[in-house]
């Protein structure tokens, strides 16, 4: 139970990778850790790609950054919607400016890419985004997780195990 006492902030909003949400989360949670699930409406039940719940305890503008230790922001579909709530751009900001722990999967750069957070940084994603991620001005690799620092990314599903670990490894340095 080495991330006992940690708190964890999972984005969600509709058409989150399945896998990429909930594998993180429940790893997190195996360990210890108290993983909240984020979107843009507290109470809401939000539906994966796949048809798989997740209900959200919070709002992102409910959410003081600053009283978590990691954030974890899941791919599929559901990035290109996060990545246009301000308050959800905030929370990756103060959590990075903080060095804390960033884990990011798939689609999930995109949300890094409008928080601004990607100059200078070392990345992986899904190939699909890697132009946008090089673009925002991150080194892109071909890796099953990339760490730079604070963030920890993965590619798609099957680097789950990996990432995971990587993430919760990250977070238990802290």
């Amino acid at each position: 139970m080495r991330l006992s006492g940690k708190r964890i902030i999972s984005f969600v909003d509709e058409e989150f990778e399945d896998l990429e949400l909930w594998y993180p989360v429940y790893r997190a949670r195996e360990e210890g850790a108290e993983v909240h699930l984020v979107g843009n409406e507290p109470g809401k039940t939000y539906i994966g790609k796949y048809g798989v719940p997740a209900t959200s305890t919070y709002a992102f503008k409910d959410v003081d950054a600053s009283t978590y230790d990691g954030l974890l922001v899941p791919g599929g579909w559901a990035p290109d919607k996060l990545r246009r709530y301000e308050d959800a751009l905030n929370i990756v900001r103060q959590m990075d400016e903080a060095g804390k722990p960033i884990g990011q999967i798939c689609h999930a750069g995109w949300v890094l890419i409008s928080a601004k957070i990607l100059q200078g940084r070392t990345v992986t994603s899904t190939p699909g985004i890697r132009d946008d991620m090089e673009n925002a001005g991150a080194t892109w690799l071909d890796q099953e997780v990339v760490i730079d620092g604070n963030l920890v990314s993965a590619r798609r599903p099957p680097d789950l195990a990996a990432y995971g670990k990587a993430f919760c490894d990250k977070l238990a340095e802290k």
